[in-house]
C-alpha cells in the first residue's frame, strides 16, 4: 500500500505539532504580576516533556521559541519578536529548553523500565524529581540574565521574578504530573499502532 512507509514519521510530526500548538495556545495568555507575568507556558512545557520525551519535546519548545522570534505573538501577552527574548525576561523563555530536555528525558527512562514492581513508582518520582530541577534550571537561566539585563541584584530579582510563582509551579507540576503520563501512554499507543501498520505486507 503506497504512503505506508510514512505513517509513523507522520505520527510523530503530528504529536510535535499539536504540543507546539498547545504552547503556543497557551502561554500568551498571563497575569501581569510583576516583570515576570504569570502565565500557563511552564505547565505546557512540563507536559510536552512528558508526553513527548527529551528529543521531541525539544523540538517542540525549540518550534514556540523560533515562532515567537519570528515575530509570531505567542509569547505572554500575545508579544513576538526577537526582543523578547533578547530582553531582561527571555532568560525564562530560553529557559525552557532545558526544562523541557531534563523532563523528558526523565519520561524516556521511565518508559524503559522494565521492572513490574518498580514501574509505578518510577513513573511517579522520577517526573516528579525531573519537574522540579527543570524548574531550577529555567530560573537559574532566567534569573541570571533579568541580573544581566536589569541591573537589579540577585536577592531583587529572585523576589521579583521566582518567589512570586513557586505556589503557581507547585499546582501546574502536580496538574501536569497527573496528565502527563496517562496522555504518554495513549499517544505512544498510537506510534506502536502506526508502527505494526507499516509491517504489514
Amino acid at each position: 500500500m503506497a504512503g505506508i512507509p510514512t505513517v509513523r514519521p507522520v505520527v510523530r510530526m503530528c504529536r510535535i505539532a499539536v504540543m507546539a500548538a498547545l504552547l503556543c495556545a497557551a502561554a500568551p495568555w498571563s497575569v501581569p504580576i510583576g516583570p515576570v507575568p504569570l502565565s500557563l507556558g511552564t505547565f505546557a512545557v512540563y507536559l510536552i516533556g512528558l508526553v513527548l520525551g527529551c528529543t521531541d519535546g525539544t523540538i517542540a519548545v525549540a518550534v514556540y521559541l523560533l515562532l515567537g522570534a519570528l515575530g509570531v505573538p505567542v509569547f505572554t501577552g500575545f508579544a513576538g519578536g526577537i526582543q523578547k527574548l533578547l530582553g531582561p525576561t527571555g532568560g525564562y523563555l530560553v529557559g525552557y529548553i532545558p526544562c523541557v530536555a531534563i523532563v523528558g528525558f526523565a519520561a524516556d527512562r521511565c518508559q524503559k523500565s522494565g521492572d513490574p514492581k518498580r514501574v509505578k513508582a518510577v513513573q511517579r518520582f522520577v517526573p516528579l524529581f525531573a519537574m522540579l530541577i527543570g524548574t531550577a534550571l529555567l530560573y537559574a537561566l532566567g534569573t541570571a540574565w533579568f541580573v544581566f539585563q536589569s541591573g537589579r541584584t540577585l536577592t531583587e530579582s529572585l523576589t521579583l521574578c521566582v518567589l512570586p510563582f513557586l505556589p503557581g509551579d507547585a499546582a501546574k507540576i502536580t496538574v501536569a504530573l497527573l496528565a502527563g503520563i496517562p496522555l504518554r501512554r495513549m499517544t505512544d499507543k498510537l506510534l506502536t499502532a502506526s508502527k505494526s501498520v507499516q509491517k504489514e505486507p
